[in-house]
């Protein structure tokens, strides 16, 4: 048995083009520099806060997504 386990496998990334305003940019270029991240790590977690938040759009998602459709990991999907 090992004494350092291994990093945990990050999840795969895909690129995603948009485009945003100006001022959008600067504050997201912003906020990545004030906790230390990149800005696309901040888009990824918003994301995931809007996604986890949006209870209209959970409903909807459940009304149009089965479960063979189901994203792994997906985070609106809870677990028991």
């Amino acid at each position: 048995m090992s004494i350092l386990k291994s990093p945990p496998k990050q999840p795969k990334a895909v690129t995603v083009q948009a485009r945003v305003e100006e001022s959008v940019k600067t504050q997201l270029e912003r906020y990545a520099e004030f906790i230390d991240a990149s800005p696309s790590y901040v888009i990824t977690e918003a994301l995931k806060l809007l996604f986890r938040k949006d209870e209209e759009f959970k409903r909807w998602l459940g009304q149009h997504t089965n479960n063979k459709e189901q994203i792994k990991g997906d985070p609106l999907t809870k677990t028991a």
